[in-house]
């Protein structure tokens, strides 16, 4: 909730409070009717999928949106292919990550898989991605591919697997919807609450406002440390995973 809407809302309640502390003066509709500030208005997309106007697309399908947005780990431009109006991984050149640092956001993200079917387990279409550099959502075919429930597709990577598996066969198209919440951390450095993320894949809900327990590590026990807003990271896992439609909104 932002300030100014948290702030009207409670000098509404303590107004209604005080009219209710004075005897026996009878309460009417009005009194609970909260006019301002006016909500924001947004325009949404054309289609559910369609950045809303106060959004930042990320990636159109185009190079250029690919070269101003993103950048390579070592900060030059991305070595990733682009083409269809899809970018792939470009295997071993390594992760690309948004010029721009975020906090808590609303994320669409489309992504696909091989059509060609090649390994199995996390060998098979594995790519991830980031909210600030550090929490993972999981990118897998698991269409028919087993592997450990808190690895697979729509996994927060080794802390909480899917509610449901809905991988689309590989070479489809494939939807994550994200909304994420930040860690806070109090002046010394602890935790004051953790970092949370609800999904949608596909648009059935796979993650229902799950609390981290911290990073997403491949080995160990997740640990958080104090950080302030970080990128988005898309992974190079080997695979030649395509993302296309990808658009933020800060929250």
């Amino acid at each position: 909730m932002k300030t100014t809407n948290l702030i009207a809302l409670t000098v509404g309640l303590f107004c209604v409070s005080q009219v209710l502390a004075q005897e026996p003066m009878k309460m009417k509709p009005e009194m609970t009717e909260f006019w301002d500030p006016e909500v924001t208005v947004v325009t949404p997309g054309a289609q559910p999928s369609d950045a809303p106007s106060d959004a930042t697309v990320l990636f159109d399908g185009t190079p250029g949106s690919l070269t101003a947005n993103w950048v390579g780990r070592d900060g030059n431009a991305p070595k990733w292919n682009v083409a269809d109006g899809c970018v792939t991984v470009a295997r071993g050149t390594g992760v690309i990550q948004t010029k721009e640092k975020f906090g808590d956001v609303q994320l669409h993200i489309e992504w696909r898989t091989p059509a060609e079917v090649i390994g199995k387990s996390q060998g098979r279409g594995n790519s991830g991605i980031f909210l600030q550099e550090r929490y993972e959502l999981q990118v897998l075919d698991n269409y028919n591919n087993r592997t450990y429930r808190n690895g697979q597709a729509g996994s927060i990577y080794k802390q909480y697997a899917p509610l449901v598996n809905v991988c689309k066969k590989p070479g489809e198209w494939q939807t994550y919807d994200i909304i994420y919440t930040a860690p806070r951390f109090k002046e010394d450095g602890t935790l004051f609450t953790p970092a949370r993320f609800t999904v949608l894949q596909n648009g059935v809900l796979v993650q229902n406002n799950v609390q981290l327990l911290g990073p997403t590590e491949y080995i160990g026990i997740p640990e958080y440390k104090a950080h302030g807003n970080g990128s988005l990271i898309l992974q190079d896992h080997g695979n030649p995973v395509s993302y296309r439609n990808i658009w933020i909104r800060k929250l």
